[in-house]
């Protein structure tokens, strides 16, 4: 109760009828009367001053009511007043929220970026937004399908923002799933009470190809004469307003590429296939900050051959030698040219044709040549050296476009009419060590030929023709003396072969004319003695191999290691581990005399550890993890676990210990193998650092466990979601 002036009331909507307040009545007053927004809810009883509410009030309806009241004397005048009185109408919570739709349409492409929303769902809530009555929350009820532990889309709980989760930026795919209907829910009260009202909402998503994806190989002809730079494909981001670019890792002194900001690639100048054949480079999206939106996109560029090279001979001019009583048809040697265009390809085919022949005796075309192959042949058995030593020949080379001429020298040689003569027709014996390195010269013989010097017809090719099934000796022939050099060609060993009788023959490379053949003059006869060395011991294995569990008990026999004397006079020689490792072997040691102690040799022995789970897994973690202070619900914190066994053993199981209290505030999930995510299980923690016991178990046999004492902080947070 109280005198009669200005008041201001605040009343909370509903709650039916009910006194406000009571004027008291100061003479000569004798009753009250009330005007304005009195809606027919709003009054006040004049005899006793008394303002009250026959009804309910809405907030929603009017926030506030302004009335004017008098008192007055017994003839009705005004005594006192009018003064105002306000009433304002408090806000309860008696509005559920609504969306703005029943249903909800949306587009995601393939491989969109996680966090980056696709679109809105929007609700209202008719209550008081200035009061937690009509704060709104969002979350996602239900996901159908859910072929995943993750949900594969997310919602900002505060926005209604709609994006892929990282799950669903990897998984998403519209070959497997195109259609998805979200369950998306809305409650007021900031969602932090049971007695909040609730609205739900279907979202319909459908799930479309992503635009980002490379091209086919791109194809561009060599040396074009267009106009660069020149538009050869195009890409598109699944996201708008990124910022395209190119980068590539073969460090090219240039890149003839470039790309506009409409995702347009171009080749900026002309390129030559003989040059670089192949390009591979990269386009990337990033945002205006820099950071990357879509993962790079690999381009494949195939430069098209055309036909810009000509044939060029590959020597400046080709000698040839012909016996002048060859016959018709022989094949007499080839003309070899090559063409820098493409391989396999009509520009790099080539034809041959002879335009002249010097001189053109006895005949103007004594030779021939295969159009496609460039083999040279005799016509007729029509060369005479008395009559034409040299011929010179002009070869056309030509492919589609091009064509070059190639010289040719012929040179006639006499006819291979004499065989080679052995200055001696046994060379006698030689002594020499089993250890003469590979290479040595043990001997030389020399045989004569009495055709035209420096022609095929007299130069000599020695062959070891009997004795030597092995090859152990090869001879060398000098060019200019016919010289010949009889060298060891493999490793000598007296014990495998103390003597080799020799038969060696002497032939030349040009045919014999009919009715010649090579006989016992151009034999010679050689006997090789080796003498024995005393040779090191030999292994029957240069390396031995085995496999065996690191847990393996000392003194176990590992393998057997064996070796002989290439002479015989021991059996078995003396053994010992040396080297890297070696203090965790020992040898059973058999020692037998021997003249020459000092001949020692090597085995490799290679022992391969298989692996036992003998190690209890450990959190591997570059920070611990944090929580930003107040929590808002929902937060989750990646744990990862490493193990020094073979990743065979690497699959975890992450749990919490400790008593019910650890248990109600925190919950472990499984990611996959190796990470689980730590969540909190509500928002009301203080802020400080919680010690949370966790269990990891590997899945060995027997299985090994760690339990790990992990700090997580409650901490508030910058800007950058970090801890200050």
């Amino acid at each position: 109760t109280g005198p009669l002036k200005d008041m201001n009331f605040s009343v909370p909507e509903g709650g039916g009828v009910r006194f406000i307040y009571q004027f008291t009545f100061e003479p000569p007053a004798v009753s009250f009367r009330a005007t304005g927004e009195k809606d027919g809810i709003i009054d006040i009883v004049p005899k006793t001053g008394i303002l009250y509410l026959n009804g309910s009030l809405d907030r929603e309806t009017k926030a506030v009511h302004r009335l004017q009241v008098e008192s007055l004397d017994e003839k009705g005048n005004i005594v006192k007043g009018p003064y105002t009185v306000t009433i304002h109408v408090e806000d309860i919570n008696d509005n559920p929220p609504e969306f703005d739709q029943i249903k909800y349409t949306g587009v995601v492409r393939q491989n969109s970026r996680p966090g980056k929303p696709f679109m809105y769902v929007h609700a209202t809530d008719r209550d008081d937004p200035t009061t937690p009555h009509g704060q709104l929350t969002y979350s996602i009820l239900h996901h159908f399908p859910n072929p995943y532990t993750e949900m594969l889309f997310q919602i900002d709980n505060v926005t209604g923002a709609i994006s892929p989760s990282k799950m669903g930026s990897y998984y998403l795919d519209p070959q497997k799933q195109d259609t998805f209907t979200l369950v998306v829910t809305v409650k007021d009260m900031a969602g932090m009470t049971m007695n909040a009202f609730t609205s739900s909402a279907d979202v319909i998503i459908t799930v479309k190809e992503s635009l980002w994806k490379a091209p086919p190989t791109i194809h561009i002809q060599e040396n074009s004469t267009q106009i660069y730079p020149v538009n050869i494909s195009q890409v598109h981001s699944n996201e708008p307003d990124v910022i395209y670019d190119l980068f590539e890792k073969e460090k090219l002194p240039r890149l003839p590429f470039s790309i506009d900001q409409n995702g347009v690639i171009y080749v900026t100048e002309p390129l030559d296939r003989e040059e670089k054949d192949t390009y591979t480079f990269f386009v990337v999206t990033k945002d205006n900050e820099g950071e990357l939106v879509d993962k790079p996109l690999q381009i494949h560029v195939t430069v098209e051959d055309i036909n810009d090279n000509p044939p060029v001979c590959q020597q400046a001019v080709t000698v040839l030698e012909v016996q002048e009583n060859e016959g018709g048809g022989s094949n007499i040697g080839t003309v070899l040219a090559t063409d820098m265009d493409k391989e396999g390809t009509l520009n790099s085919r080539l034809q041959f044709k002879i335009k002249s022949q010097v001189p053109a005796v006895p005949a103007s075309d004594l030779f021939f040549i295969q159009q496609d192959t460039g083999i040279l042949q005799l016509i007729s058995s029509s060369l005479n050296k008395r009559i034409a030593s040299n011929y010179s020949l002009k070869v056309l080379v030509t492919d589609a476009v091009f064509q070059t001429i190639c010289d040719v020298q012929i040179h006639v040689i006499d006819i291979n009419d004499r065989i080679p003569i052995f200055e001696k027709s046994d060379y006698h014996n030689v002594t020499v060590a089993e250890s003469l390195p590979v290479g040595t010269v043990i001997l030389e013989i020399q045989a004569t030929d009495g055709d035209e010097p420096a022609t095929g017809s007299s130069y000599i090719i020695y062959q070891v023709k009997e004795g030597d099934p092995n090859n152990t000796f090869i001879i060398e022939t000098d060019p200019e003396t016919n010289q010949g050099f009889v060298k060891i060609n493999k490793a000598l060993d007296f014990e495998a072969a103390p003597v080799y009788n020799l038969v060696i023959n002497a032939t030349n490379p040009e045919p014999l004319v009919p009715g010649v053949q090579y006989n016992s003059s151009s034999l010679t006869l050689f006997k090789v003695f080796v003498t024995n060395v005393d040779e090191p011991p030999v292994f029957h294995m240069t390396v031995y191999e085995r496999k065996v569990s690191e847990d393996i008990p000392v003194n176990t026999l590992v393998m057997t290691v064996e070796a002989y004397d290439p002479e015989g006079d021991t059996k078995i020689v003396l053994k010992e581990a040396q080297g890297k490792h070696a203090q965790y072997f020992a040898c059973r040691k058999r020692l037998f005399c021997k003249n020459n102690a000092a001949q020692k040799s090597k085995a490799t022995l290679i022992l391969h550890l298989g692996d036992v789970n003998d190690n209890p897994p450990l959190l591997a973690m570059d920070y611990p993890p944090f929580f930003c202070y107040p929590l808002s619900g929902g937060e989750k914190a990646f744990l990862q676990a490493t193990d020094a066994d073979e990743q065979w053993y690497s699959r975890f199981t992450f749990s919490l210990a400790g008593d019910m209290n650890t248990r109600n505030n925190w919950e472990i999930s499984k990611v996959n193998a190796t990470h689980a995510y730590l969540s909190p299980k509500h928002a009301n923690f203080e802020e400080k650092v919680y010690n949370i016991p966790v269990i990891i178990n590997d899945n060995g046999k027997p299985p090994l466990e760690r339990k790990v004492n992990l700090e997580v902080n409650v901490c508030k947070c910058s800007s950058e979601k970090s801890c200050f």
